[in-house]
């Protein structure tokens, strides 16, 4: 398992500009924003990384943290952790869960909480906050992530990696224990940083989010 703990440092999020949420533009403060990158194959299969932040108000940075697998042993062992990661968001006192089409990670991982016998369901716990369901509210059309950090101004410093790209490595990992050893570093790297910008990029969306749709504070 290679596990990744990072510090992110970010802008002071302004209250004014951050999506109103059960009549508070302050949830930025309860939240963690989650993403995963996953390999399906009919159903789903393994989390390839689980990634997930929050805000540390008082060092102004967010919190990054990151599980990915390195072989079949990692499938049940990372589904162990995101629960404990949850957990411990759950006794910091995090009630919201910020996602960009998270019904799609909902669904992967609550499956696989089920199929290995592990307790857990993130909605019973926490409330969902999907900003491409807020951006259709809004604009009345669909968009996809990236096209959506280019209203906001964000610039990522990897390349786009393509979802297929993905499954095929977690595939492999999955299937040949010997794999992650002949994955060059920078292929690691390259896929732990794409999955960190992720949720950099939602807690930006957020917090930034009546600065681009002005009015655009709406109750969930």
């Amino acid at each position: 398992m290679i596990e990744r703990l990072n510090d992110v440092g970010v802008e002071m999020p302004m209250t004014e500009s951050s999506l109103k949420v059960e009549n508070n533009n302050c949830v930025f403060k309860d939240s963690i924003f989650f993403d995963l990158e996953h390999y399906i194959y009919k159903k789903p299969i393994c989390i390839g990384v689980f990634g997930c932040c929050f805000y540390d108000y008082k060092n102004q940075i967010l919190k990054v943290t990151q599980y990915m697998i390195e072989n079949s042993k990692d499938v049940r062992d990372i589904l162990d952790l995101a629960r404990s990661y949850f957990e411990t968001m759950i006794e910091m006192g995090k009630k919201y869960i910020v996602t960009f089409s998270g019904n799609n990670d909902f669904t992967v991982i609550n499956y696989l909480f089920e199929k290995y016998g592990i307790e857990f369901n993130i909605k019973d716990y926490f409330i969902s906050i999907d900003l491409q369901k807020e951006y259709e509210k809004e604009m009345h059309k669909s968009i996809g992530l990236k096209a959506l950090e280019k209203e906001f101004g964000i610039n990522r410093e990897n390349e786009v990696i393509s979802g297929s790209n993905l499954a095929k490595t977690f595939s492999k990992i999955a299937k040949d224990d010997e794999y992650i050893k002949r994955m060059p570093e920078m292929k690691k790297q390259k896929i732990l940083l794409y999955n960190e910008q992720d949720v950099v990029s939602l807690f930006g969306i957020y917090t930034k989010w009546n600065d681009v749709f002005v009015g655009s504070a709406q109750n969930i």
